[in-house]
């Protein structure tokens, strides 16, 4: 690759914990100045306007897991286990391949299935919120964001409710390599662990099914059948894994980071307060602002022109739907945080085949986390601490967020 690259622009700056904080600066200047970037650092096509974004989902290949030698030559061989779990995983596929998984796994996510959980949920997020109501304070992920959706989870997938906190363990750790460039060397082993970890947990959990079935998604896959093909329990494992871990890290990081930005923006926090009928708008607007899943990566099918810059076939390419989100030519003024905004077709979700079967469900669990918070909560306000970010590029959300009431 000859094409010249101003390295000021490189995503690699996510890695100072001041642009991880605030990327918005970069992203703008990206979609500004170079919006079909080649990053030389990341040895990848850094694409930031919407219009961009949307034909990188809808055209591009995710079939983009590295294989046992590309994993050697980066030296990084002991990666293997986890390449051959996400090659089967729904993710990391093209049609047909996705279509047959994902069809079966969108049925235990459906609409009206979720519709129906939304009392349960309510009564989750009360129960969670009645344990901290007599301290005045909390961390809101600790007490709230990860354990609401690690709950519901567990019970969609059919697994014990109990098991929550283990399955939110493994699942943070397994976040590491979807949502980072390059894998940290240092957290390799964590990940391999719950690797090992989750395959040996999914795998005695089918066995307990066959003889004691039980409703959920496990359950479900197990005796799908498609025009009389069924899937492997490599296949059900894999795709438990994925499923289990999107449910939970992007909801926790919508519910972390549009609470942050409620505080940031009190005059917002009291008008949804005072009218909850926006909170299915403002929900929307709180993704769109504050993207729980800020990039993905894509690999050219062939040969493409995009933004006058030529993609060769199995280049990769990075869309940045953080940045897509705050492109001015979709969004008027995107910088401002508007929770009636009409037409706020995000990226947040994803676009295309792999739209998010689960965001029916994050809406959900957001309206009523938020609806909850604001209820119970009227004086809320930030607990004097620094605002740490986790070190996870992709799968933007806080390490803590301590708040007094």
């Amino acid at each position: 690759m000859t094409e010249k690259s101003d390295p000021s622009l490189s995503l690699y700056h996510l890695f100072k914990p001041e642009v991880l904080a605030d990327p918005y600066p970069l992203y703008r200047r990206l979609r500004t100045e170079d919006p079909v970037h080649w990053d030389p650092f990341l040895h990848t096509w850094v694409v930031t306007r919407y219009r961009d974004v949307v034909s990188v989902l809808h055209d591009f290949s995710a079939q983009r897991t590295p294989t046992t030698d590309q994993l050697a030559s980066l030296r990084l061989s002991q990666l293997s286990p986890v390449a051959q779990l996400m090659v089967k995983q729904m993710l990391f596929l093209d049609p047909p391949a996705h279509t047959r998984i994902r069809n079966l796994a969108t049925l235990a996510f459906a609409p009206q299935r979720v519709r129906a959980l939304r009392p349960h949920i309510q009564e989750i997020a009360e129960r969670l919120l009645d344990a901290v109501q007599s301290r005045g304070d909390m961390d809101v992920i600790a007490d709230f964001a990860a354990p609401l959706p690690a709950i519901v989870t567990a019970e969609m997938l059919g697994m014990p409710i109990a098991d929550h906190v283990q399955l939110k363990s493994w699942s943070a750790d397994f976040a590491e390599i979807l949502g980072n460039f390059q894998h940290n060397p240092g957290r390799a082993a964590r990940v391999l662990a719950a690797v090992e970890g989750m395959t040996t947990y999914f795998r005695s959990a089918i066995a307990r099914l066959k003889v004691h079935p039980r409703e959920g998604l496990v359950h479900s896959l197990m005796t799908a059948e498609v025009d009389g093909d069924r899937f492997t329990e490599e296949e059900i494992i894999a795709n438990t894994i994925i499923t289990m871990v999107g449910g939970q890290e992007t909801t926790t990081n919508l519910i972390g980071n549009g609470l942050l930005t409620l505080l940031r923006h009190p005059e917002a926090m009291e008008r949804l307060r005072s009218e909850p009928a926006l909170l299915p708008s403002a929900v929307e607007e709180l993704l769109r602002y504050e993207a729980p899943s800020q990039h993905t990566a894509r690999l050219a099918a062939q040969d493409v022109d995009l933004g006058g810059k030529l993609i060769r076939k199995r280049q990769a390419v990075i869309a940045v739907m953080g940045a897509a989100n705050r492109d001015p030519e979709r969004f008027p003024d995107p910088d401002r945080l508007d929770l009636a905004r009409e037409d706020n077709r995000h990226l947040a979700f994803g676009w295309a085949a792999h739209f998010c079967f689960g965001a029916a469900l994050a809406r959900i669990e957001g309206q009523i986390a938020f609806a909850t918070i604001l209820r119970r909560m009227p004086n809320l306000a930030f607990h004097p601490a620094p605002l740490v970010w986790r070190c996870n590029l992709g799968l933007r959300g806080l390490e803590a967020l301590p708040v007094t009431f």
